[in-house]
């Protein structure tokens, strides 16, 4: 995942560093060592963790890089997580609906991405993301997609 991620990334340099933020899992930790240089990066943990049914608050800390701890959120990410869960029944945790190859669950993910970008309209901008940004101007529905010749290019 990660070097699927560094692909779309901008180098970091020591002077433009990336920040990545995560929950407790000590796993972001090396992976994180074995794809970049840690002068280029900031790393930070949010653990929340519960103890019965009482929400202890969540600890945060730097793992390495030197920044504000009190940037370090992952509320982006457990929405975007969220959103997954809801909208792809195959990533719900208990769930028969589940995908026999990773072909079948990468293409539901590439479903949905396009679904979320280029059909989904935001309530504050009226706007697909994908008009956001400029990919472009016309709200897509599902006959556009499954009508549109389309090329591939890396």
């Amino acid at each position: 995942m990660f070097l699927d991620i560094k692909e779309k990334l901008e180098i970091p340099t020591p002077e433009n560093k990336l920040n990545i933020f995560s929950d407790g899992n000590d796993d972001y930790t090396k992976v994180i060592f074995e794809t970049y240089n840690l002068n280029c990066v900031n790393y930070g943990q949010k653990i929340k963790s519960q103890n019965g049914k009482k929400i202890i608050p969540a600890i945060k800390r730097i793992v390495y890089g030197s920044f504000d701890i009190k940037e370090i959120e992952t509320n982006t990410v457990e929405s975007i997580n969220s959103v997954l869960r809801e909208k792809i029944s195959r990533l719900i945790r208990k769930t028969k609906k589940i995908s026999k190859t990773k072909y079948a669950l990468d293409s539901a993910i590439c479903l949905f991405k396009f679904n979320w970008n280029f059909i989904h309209k935001r309530h504050k901008h009226s706007l697909t993301p994908a008009m956001m940004e400029g990919i472009t101007n016309k709200f897509w529905t599902w006959g556009n997609f499954l009508h549109t010749k389309l090329s591939y290019t890396k």
